[in-house]
């Protein structure tokens, strides 16, 4: 990188330090610093959770899904069940996220089951979030590091990474905690255009490097199976099949889209359930073309190196980094590595925050002024963004796929959430008791599957609710129906 890139990517960075710092002005109230006043434009907000999506992971990793030995546009079957379940969150969940003012979607689960229910499903919320930025975080500061070696000539890598880990959560911490999430959202409107440009610049740089152009790949392709799009095959060993894309990520999106405090925080941030769902369903028309992109993406880089030839000497993650850093010209590279920076900055500290106030610290101290618990929101903020940064640390020697560690944290702690929110839309008899048992036993479950069967992360997000909703429903089947459901 020449000193042209160096200044797009260090200019990006201030830029959305000052994006924070202008949308600070506004931020006088919780429900301004979490919500935007709820009139933000169903647009942005849809732009939004395409950008949240769409992290570094997404940027680095779907790629390297089709470079692989044996990779193809499977991948995308995973994909239709994110439609699906964006359909069935539009009609099961959304309207009950505004028959009153929310800060947050666990206090639904306060009306129908308590406080308690409440806090443990909030509390699960932290935790996976934590973990699965902080793997977002890490893979971001192995692009920067890779820069970094390309630069130095492979010197002093490790203290690259450290000092990227460093330099991304800093400025992660520094907007949100100022702007709260009316910057989060239009950073990230930003950001969606960023990282499209630098992904279509480098598509581009990529054909005219390929000798025959994006026929000689998709020639190329078409030998080595890289077309391929559905498996039909019933192994729940496999991610990428017809059944665990179409079923697992329709469970997968009903949890994280639609009971998941970052994803839904989002849509509470417009002041009607049409907006909310032409924000969602827009999205995931989006979200399609892109992937579809990034995989294209993928078989350019599987044509440009030809690894069947030399071997696959460049891991699926690393092998787009390296042609950003080793083969871009001055200014594209920049804007590439800006583009994966951009990823990176779709901040869930608060949406973190937002949980730890609402649903964990206000039960905790109550009848405080809202001007308390918006100075709790900021440094909750802060301990959030430290937290992430940790785990980034712990992790960073791991040699499994950064795609792969992410979405299975995302699987294993959402399914029992998902599970209890099921619970209270279709049981009226489970109560606190029955919901505690069967987020108990989805969770031990789901946790079983993990470490005892080789069964694929699509499906532990079914596992883990399915079980919890139906062990709740047997234990409440005892009872006398509940006054009040969630729907």
């Amino acid at each position: 990188m020449r000193l042209l890139d160096i200044a797009i990517v260090f200019g990006y960075l201030a830029g959305v330090v000052a994006a924070g710092a202008f949308f600070a002005r506004r931020q006088k109230t919780t429900a301004q610093y979490f919500l935007g006043g709820r009139n933000v434009p169903w647009w942005a907000i849809s732009a939004s959770i395409v950008a949240t999506e769409t992290s570094t992971i997404t940027f680095i990793s779907v790629p390297g899904i089709i470079y692989s030995r044996g990779g193809d546009f499977g991948f995308l079957q995973l994909v239709f069940g994110y439609l699906l379940g964006r359909v069935v969150i539009s009609v099961l969940l959304i309207p009950s996220y505004f028959r009153r003012e929310l800060l947050t979607v666990y206090e639904l689960l306060q009306t129908r089951f308590g406080a308690a229910v409440k806090a443990l499903a909030a509390g699960l919320f932290v935790t996976m979030r934590t973990v699965a930025d902080g793997v977002r975080l890490l893979l971001t500061a192995f692009v920067l590091a890779a820069v970094y070696a390309a630069f130095s000539g492979g010197a002093g890598v490790e203290a690259a990474i450290v000092a990227s880990i460093l330099i991304l959560g800093v400025v992660m911490i520094l907007f949100t905690f100022f702007g709260g999430m009316e910057a989060v959202i239009w950073i990230e409107v930003v950001q969606l255009g960023i990282y499209i440009a630098g992904a279509v610049a480098a598509a581009v740089v990529l054909l005219g490097k390929i000798p025959g152009g994006w026929d000689a790949a998709r020639a190329l392709g078409q030998a080595h199976g890289k077309f391929r799009l559905f498996h039909f095959e019933w192994d729940l060993t496999r991610p990428f099949t017809f059944w665990s894309g179409l079923i697992g990520g329709c469970f997968l999106t009903m949890s994280t889209h639609g009971t998941d405090q970052y994803l839904v925080q989002r849509y509470l941030c417009t002041d009607r359930p049409s907006r909310a769902k032409a924000a969602l369903l827009t999205s995931g028309v989006v979200v399609l073309a892109q992937f579809a992109g990034f995989l294209s993406i993928g078989l350019l880089l599987f044509a440009f190196y030809r690894p069947f030839e030399h071997g696959w000497t460049l891991a699926g993650d690393r092998v787009f980094p390296d042609f950003i850093t080793r083969h871009l010209p001055s200014g594209i590279s920049g804007l590439v590595v800006a583009a994966i920076f951009a990823a990176a900055m779709s901040s869930s500290l608060n949406s973190i925050a937002a949980t730890a106030v609402t649903d964990l610290y206000r039960p905790l101290v109550p009848r405080r002024g809202d001007r308390h618990y918006l100075i709790v929101s900021r440094w909750l903020t802060l301990a959030a963004g430290i937290a992430q940064i940790a785990v980034a640390f712990a992790i960073r020697h791991m040699r499994r796929s950064a795609l792969d560690t992410a979405l299975s944290v995302a699987s294993i702690l959402n399914g029992p959430v998902l599970g209890v929110f099921l619970l209270g839309a279709f049981s009226r008899r489970a109560r606190t008791a029955e919901a505690f048992a069967g987020m108990a036993v989805g969770l031990a479950a789901v946790l079983a599957v993990w470490r005892l069967t080789a069964v694929a992360w699509p499906w532990y997000t079914l596992v883990g609710s399915v079980t919890t909703l139906a062990v709740g429903s047997l234990l409440g089947g005892v009872r006398p129906a509940a006054a009040e459901r969630i729907s």
